[in-house]
């Protein structure tokens, strides 16, 4: 599963890894991101795909249920971390694995960047 999968194109690496018999999924919190993942895996020629929209970081999927989850920097997007590393913990089979890609810090931010929504989303 991808966790935020904007456009596809991680999806799109999965699919060609996990091949016609493996299935990949990915979600979204807009409905503009999920179609357009939807269009760019379907004129890649993918089949093995479903992009779901969420409207949180709850994830519409059982317990137990993805053998891996990616995420590509959008879990710092979210003001519930907690919630997210949570849910990704407990749609990931046991000895499952996780691989994100997000922005940390080492510092706090100076106080005239912490306060900018542009500076969060760049």
């Amino acid at each position: 599963m991808d966790f935020g999968c904007g456009a596809g194109f991680d999806l799109y690496v999965a699919s060609r890894i996990v091949g016609k018999d493996g299935r990949i999924c990915g979600v979204d919190l807009t409905q503009e991101m999920v179609s357009r993942a939807v269009g760019n895996l379907a004129s890649a020629g993918a089949t093995n795909f479903e992009v779901r929209k969420i409207d949180s970081e709850d994830l519409p999927y059982p317990d137990n249920f993805f053998d891996i989850v990616i995420s590509n920097g959008v879990i710092n997007l979210s003001p519930r971390k907690s919630a997210c590393f949570r849910e990704i913990h407990r749609v990931l089979k046991p000895g499952g694995r996780i691989q994100f890609a997000d922005v940390v810090l080492e510092n706090d931010l100076p106080a005239e960047l912490a306060g900018s929504l542009e500076a969060w989303s760049q």
